[in-house]
């Protein structure tokens, strides 16, 4: 009797385990997949926000088209990939490369960054590249939790049953650099 309470203790104990380890996958899973939709959000915000910015950009540097084209045809790009996060950081990668592109453009034309309205386009910009950066941050964490659970013993036993395969992470430029000030003091 005493064998048949200690093998239904263990047993009993195993299920417990078995079953938690599968419920903390699911959570972890939906957790990437929220994550996932928040760095989705941001990078909407950013889509939103670039065709303002050609726009005041065009007003004053007409002579740009190649520039201007090249940030509308990545941002068309970015906004078409739906594929994993590895595919859609090569295309946001791209976009951020012609953001750079125009907003170095931008410093050729000294009317152009007196305006108000860029001005107020780039804070905005820089605004959703931080939350971008912190929803990547956000994933990558979770993804980096997740991934060394479905490599790690014995919850690999429980993700190979189910399925639960490792994640991507997302990698991605930041399209606004920052940069300490520059502080000189005068001769006196």
């Amino acid at each position: 009797m005493v064998w048949f309470v200690i093998v239904l203790a263990v047993v009993v104990l195993f299920a417990v385990l078995f079953f938690s380890g599968y419920n903390r996958f699911v959570r972890q899973r939906n957790l990437i997949d929220n994550s996932w939709s928040n760095i989705d959000t941001e990078l909407k915000r950013r889509y939103d926000l670039i065709p303002n910015l050609v726009e005041t950009v065009k007003g004053y540097a007409t002579h740009e088209s190649s520039t201007l084209g090249a940030v509308t045809e990545a941002r068309s790009q970015a906004m078409a990939q739906t594929g994993s996060p590895e595919q859609q950081a090569r295309t946001e990668n791209a976009l951020v490369g012609s953001l750079k592109s125009l907003l170095a453009v931008s410093e050729a034309y000294p009317d152009l960054k007196a305006n108000t309205g860029f001005v107020e386009l780039q804070r905005e910009l820089v605004a959703t590249e931080d939350r971008i950066q912190a929803a990547r941050r956000f994933y990558n964490n979770n993804v980096r939790d997740y991934n060394q659970r479905v490599q790690s013993l014995p919850t690999n036993v429980i993700a190979a049953l189910f399925h639960f395969e490792r994640r991507q992470y997302f990698e991605i430029d930041e399209a606004v650099a920052r940069s300490a000030p520059d502080v000189t003091f005068g001769s006196a």
